[in-house]
């Protein structure tokens, strides 16, 4: 599953939910966070995207800390690569991988579906993914 279709010759990725893929953007304070392996405000996928950064997730506290503890510091900022560090509300296109490391230990964030790359079914149940949907 690589989450495009082609439709008169765009190529598109698909949610989870078989639609098309929505963008992932925001912050509660209207920062300007860039997410995306493409760093293009979606979920968006590809052969180079080895870590599937495919789940579009709204920052907890939580997760944050735990994604911290195991290694992933998200909120500190590193200006060298022009990354202001997440806060708790901000939106992210997660790792699959890491998204369900957080869920089998209690500390996954929301997941708005319509902005999921379908690809994140390899790796997550679309079940689980709903539990945690705020859409």
């Amino acid at each position: 599953m690589d989450g495009f279709f082609y439709k008169q010759n765009n190529r598109k990725q698909l949610n989870v939910l078989g639609g098309e893929l929505e963008e992932c953007r925001a912050s509660l304070d209207n920062r300007t966070i860039v997410t995306g392996f493409y760093r293009d405000n979606c979920c968006n996928t590809g052969p180079d995207d080895f870590g599937l950064h495919t789940v579009c997730c709204i920052m907890t506290k939580s997760f944050l800390e735990y994604s911290s503890l195991v290694g992933n510091d998200l909120s500190t900022p590193i200006p060298e690569y022009n990354f202001k560090g997440l806060s708790e509300g901000d939106k992210w296109c997660l790792c699959a991988s890491r998204w369900q490391e957080a869920f089998e230990a209690g500390k996954a964030p929301n997941v708005i579906l319509k902005s999921t790359n379908i690809a994140t079914l390899s790796v997550i149940n679309l079940e689980d993914l709903k539990k945690y949907s705020v859409n």
